[in-house]
């Protein structure tokens, strides 16, 4: 079954979202880097969700699920499938203490929308550019803070379209993986439970870690964000600094001079370029400090043929 076909199929059942075909995604990831994908689907409901996967299980159509595309890398020949954009669902609820947000919304929001309601628990996430869907998957974290510190539970839904509830010891939430990642589900929702808290300490606190966050990150240029896990006993950024590495890399691509545990496309990278220099890295850093860099971010798609 060809792209055209899919693309005429799934145009049956989305109609508040919207449907792409060949489409470059190098618009939607944060590195700016990304051949085509042969459908882009953006559904605007659950049901439009639903529609999608039960579409490519039904007729063995890989999917590749993207966010906002934070930490992702979309190698240059693009992806097979259908991408599944999920930017449309980003509803964001908050009653109580209770904050109820869709997979597309960002994270960024969330917490903002959290300190404008005087709730407290948020603020680690002012600074994480990802969806709330991919923070639930990585149990994203920072400045002391992860998703798992105040999660209820999640709404997800697997590879047949069956949608369901896990709580916060169902999720198995770890260092930068939860039961999202091991068994391929889709998140739709969350429902954080955060604690009231006086509005100046809220404020003070977010405005300490943008400021950290901006003084520290080269957010001046694309970037997947941080690149490799933290190696137990270590810090990623100080071995590859240590090692000599900034401002090295292929292409258009180049360790930080900001930060050495970011890798950013500073001069139209290509995505070989980039995961080229992720390569040289941690080659050097095994080759200097005997250690294996695990892989925070996502590479996704295929070479580009000659």
């Amino acid at each position: 079954m060809s792209k055209h076909r899919w693309f005429e199929d799934l145009q049956k059942n989305i109609q508040s979202g919207w449907l792409l075909l060949d489409e470059p995604l190098n618009k939607y990831t944060k590195t700016r880097l990304g051949g085509k994908a042969d459908v882009v689907a953006a559904p605007g409901t659950i049901e439009e969700v639903q529609a999608v996967v039960s579409y490519a299980f039904t007729n063995e159509i890989p999917i590749l699920l993207l966010g906002n595309g934070s930490n992702m890398v979309v190698r240059d020949g693009g992806v097979r499938g259908i991408v599944m954009y999920m930017a449309n669902l980003n509803n964001i609820k908050i009653d109580g203490n209770r904050m109820i947000a869709e997979a597309g919304a960002n994270i960024i929001d969330a917490s903002k929308q959290a300190a404008i309601a005087c709730l407290t628990g948020l603020e680690f996430a002012c600074g994480i550019p990802g969806s709330i869907g991919g923070a639930m998957a990585m149990n994203a974290g920072a400045y002391g803070g992860e998703i798992k510190d105040i999660i209820h539970h999640a709404t997800v839904m697997d590879a047949t379209g069956k949608i369901f509830v896990l709580s916060k010891d169902e999720l198995e939430l770890g260092y930068r993986k939860s039961i999202i990642t091991t068994e391929g589900y889709y998140v739709l929702s969350a429902e954080f439970w955060l604690t009231q808290g006086e509005q100046c300490d809220i404020d003070a606190a977010v405005a300490d870690l943008t400021f950290q966050r901006e003084s520290k990150q080269p957010l001046e240029y694309p970037s997947a964000g941080s690149v490799f896990k933290r190696p137990p006993g270590y810090f990623a950024g100080k071995l590859i600094q240590d090692s000599g590495l900034q401002g090295k890399g292929f292409g258009g691509a180049e360790v930080s001079t900001k930060h050495a545990g970011f890798i950013v496309n500073k001069n139209n990278a290509t995505a070989a370029d980039y995961i080229q220099t992720i390569e040289m890295v941690k080659a050097e850093v095994k080759k200097n400090f005997g250690i294996d860099l695990e892989m925070e971010v996502k590479i996704v798609g295929e070479e580009l043929s000659e």
